[in-house]
């Protein structure tokens, strides 16, 4: 087992073929999974609103730095596509957005050390 990094992935997609009870459900849960609710977790953390056209999850996936980007973006996908599944909703295309956390460069720009001119 090599390095592992931790990753933070945002797995987008948009609803497709919902039910009106589909439509019903969601949106009895709306409160619960708006921009309240965008927190990254290793379970995934879905978030959408009222107009049930698109909807992301934010996971956390920690995996071999070797096996890269495109690996922690399958595993969120397959989660994604899990809970999906699970809940019984139909959706398009996943698409996702990594960051390796372990990399990251965090831009200090503007801030200056104690005693700085």
């Amino acid at each position: 087992m090599g390095t592992q990094h931790t990753y933070r992935v945002i797995v987008r997609g948009t609803w497709e073929r919902l039910t009106d009870g589909d439509r019903a459900r969601l949106l009895s849960e709306v409160e619960e999974h708006g921009l309240t609710a965008m927190r990254f977790t290793e379970e995934g953390t879905l978030a959408y609103d009222a107009v049930l056209k698109h909807f992301s999850f934010r996971y956390v996936v920690v995996s071999d730095a070797a096996d890269g980007e495109e690996m922690a973006a399958a595993i969120a996908e397959d989660r994604a596509q899990s809970a999906l599944k699970e809940r019984g909703y139909a959706h398009g295309e996943l698409r996702s957005t990594v960051t390796d956390m372990d990399t990251m460069k965090v831009n200090y720009k503007g801030r200056r050390a104690p005693g700085a001119a």
